[in-house]
């Protein structure tokens, strides 16, 4: 595995390595020693998975409140994912700042994504499939989303017209989160 960090401090991605031959491959997704290494160990509590059937869908961008927030380790295992992460966190020289990457079936790339942060993605073929580890236990009272067409993020995304759930659709804008929250202390 190959890992560097992002223009967000704590996001990084990963590269995994995959051994091929006339079978298949083999993988390894997450390996406990070089994630402390990196000073990315965690306690992995949960593993969600995600499938969106038609391309062009947009999920997010959702994160979770203190205490309940979350760290994320983010892979695809069918199709082809534009990941988005926004830095939420109070203080940090990155606040609301967003960056970007592609993680799919064929290019191996994970993402991990520490407490503070929203991800959005946005599906670039049909069938896509995402697992996800999560450092903490999902509390439905304390999550939180974020426009994805935000004007003051500017996210660049890969479409103009997209599939979006009626909760993504009543998001609040970034100037009402910070308005009414400043922030996410973590």
């Amino acid at each position: 595995m190959l890992i560097k960090e992002k223009s967000l401090k704590g996001v990084f991605e990963i590269n995994l390595e995959s051994h091929e031959d006339q079978r298949g491959f083999f993988m390894r997704t997450y390996d406990d020693k070089l994630f402390r290494d990196h000073g990315l160990h965690k306690n992995w509590i949960q593993e969600s998975h995600s499938y969106s059937k038609k391309k062009g869908t947009i999920r997010g961008l959702h994160f979770q409140f203190p205490p309940y927030a979350e760290t994320k380790l983010i892979r695809t295992v069918t199709g082809e994912i534009f990941i988005v992460v926004v830095d939420l966190r109070k203080g940090f020289p990155t606040f609301g700042k967003w960056d970007s990457m592609i993680i799919s079936e064929a290019n191996k790339k994970m993402l991990y994504a520490p407490r503070g942060i929203a991800l959005g993605m946005c599906t670039l073929t049909d069938n896509c499939t995402l697992l996800y580890k999560i450092d903490n236990y999902y509390a439905p009272e304390s999550q939180g989303s974020i426009r994805w067409d935000d004007p003051d993020l500017g996210i660049d995304w890969p479409v103009k017209h997209p599939i979006i759930s009626e909760r993504d659709s009543k998001a609040m804008s970034f100037k009402k989160f910070v308005e009414k929250h400043g922030g996410l202390d973590v």
